[in-house]
Order: C-alpha cells, then structure tokens, then sequence
C-alpha cells in the first residue's frame, strides 16, 4: 500500500506546526531576555544611584544627593515590577517548550509511519522482483527443459556406456 495523500499532508500540517510553536517559542524566549536585560539595566541604575549618593556625601551637594535617593527609590520599584513579569515569563516558555517538544514528537511520529510504510513497500516490492525473476526462470527451465532434458540424457547413457566397456575390459 502506497503512502497515502492525507498522511503526507498530515506530516506538512504537523511539520508546520512544529514550526509555529518554535517560532513562539523563539518569540516568548526573546521577550523574556528582553526582560532579564532591562533587569539588569534596572540593578545598574541603581548601582549608579548609589553611586552619586555617595558622591555626594564627600561633596556635599543636597540636589546629587536627593537625585541618586531617588534613582536608588526608582530602580528598587522598577525591578519589584520587574520581577513577577519575569517570572510569568519563565512559565509561558516552560509552556511554549513543552508544546514545541510535543509537536515535534507528533512529526516525528507522522515521519516514523510513513518510513515505516516505504519500508513495508519497499520489501514487498522487493519480494514481487524476486518472485518475477523465479518465474522467468523456472518458465525458462521448463520452456529449455525439454533440449537440456535430452541432452542429460544421451551424456548420463554416454557416460553409464562407457562406465560399462570399462568393467568389462577389466
């Protein structure tokens, strides 16, 4: 039985859904770097808050001092927003995976039947050349049998006769 129609376009429907999970897969993986980068850009401003505070403290100037209070504040509230959406984030790409692994295996399973299903014909086409060839030749036995048949004959009465003048001249 050949391959049919609706399993190969079962394997291109499964092949491109593979292919849309990856993608958002790919997509949700890129916003939560995006994510994780501005995280860190966050702990950076307020390193650099704490910076001038401190800065500010050996120069004595109340507005350095009141700005990096401030970008310290900003920075803190930022990351604590920051957080839970990363988090979330982390979870929707354990779920995008977990669907982009589930519908690979669903293709692999569409590729594994349909290889299956060349293989079996491949054998069984395999076995139909063999079976041709037998046929061909034991016809070509029984169609040259009759030739070959009297030509064994006259060598075994040949060969029988002169095994007989043999032992008798013995």
């Amino acid at each position: 039985m050949a391959v049919s129609r609706a399993l190969r376009r079962l394997l291109r429907i499964r092949s491109l859904q593979e292919e849309q999970s990856r993608l958002a897969l790919e997509s949700t993986l890129g916003e939560l770097h995006r994510l994780e980068y501005t995280l860190t850009a966050t702990v950076e401003r307020e390193r650099r808050g704490r910076s001038l505070i401190q800065a500010s403290v050996q120069t004595g100037e109340l507005p350095d001092r009141l700005a990096g209070l401030e970008e310290t504040r900003s920075a803190k509230l930022h990351a604590a927003a920051l957080g839970p959406r990363i988090d979330g984030m982390e979870e929707e790409v354990t779920d995008r995976r977990e669907e982009f692994l589930l519908k690979r295996v669903e293709r692999r399973q569409a590729e594994t039947l349909i290889q299956e299903i060349e293989a079996r014909n491949a054998i069984e086409d395999g076995r139909h050349g063999q079976q041709a060839l037998d046929d061909w030749y034991s016809s070509r036995m029984y169609r040259d049998g009759g030739k070959e048949g009297a030509d064994a004959e006259s060598a075994v009465s040949t060969s029988g006769g002169l095994a007989s003048q043999t032992n008798a001249v013995s």
